[in-house]
C-alpha cells in the first residue's frame, strides 16, 4: 500500500507541474481538472504495472494509453494543440516513470 500512496503523490506533483502552465494560458477548469487528475491515474498504473522496460519508457507508454482517448477529442477540433500536449506528457511521464520506480517501494 506504501507503494500506491507514494505514487500517487508523485502523480500529484505531475498534475500541478502539467496544470500549472494550463492555467497560465488561461484554460477552463474542466481541461485542468481532467489533465491533473490523468496523473494521479497514470501514477497508479505505473506502480501496479509488470512491464519489464525502462521506467522512463514505462511511464511514457502508460501516460499516452491513458491520454490517448482524450487527444482524439482534443485532435478532432484542434489538432495543433496535440503538439504541445504531446510534448509535455512525454516530460512529465518520463519524470513520474523513473521517480515511482526508484521512491515508490515496499
Amino acid at each position: 500500500m506504501k507503494k500506491q500512496v507514494t505514487a500517487i503523490i508523485f502523480g500529484i506533483i505531475a498534475g500541478i507541474l502539467d496544470v500549472i502552465p494550463m492555467a497560465m494560458q488561461g484554460l477552463t477548469w474542466d481541461a485542468n481538472l481532467a489533465a491533473f487528475s490523468m496523473w494521479i491515474v497514470v501514477a497508479f498504473f505505473i506502480v501496479n504495472s509488470d512491464l519489464k522496460i525502462n521506467p522512463l519508457l514505462k511511464g511514457i507508454v502508460i501516460a499516452f494509453l491513458v491520454l490517448l482517448p482524450s487527444a482524439v477529442l482534443i485532435g478532432w477540433k484542434e489538432p495543433a494543440a496535440l503538439i504541445p500536449i504531446a510534448i509535455m506528457t512525454t516530460l512529465i511521464s518520463a519524470l513520474l516513470g523513473w521517480a515511482v520506480d526508484k521512491f515508490a517501494k515496499d
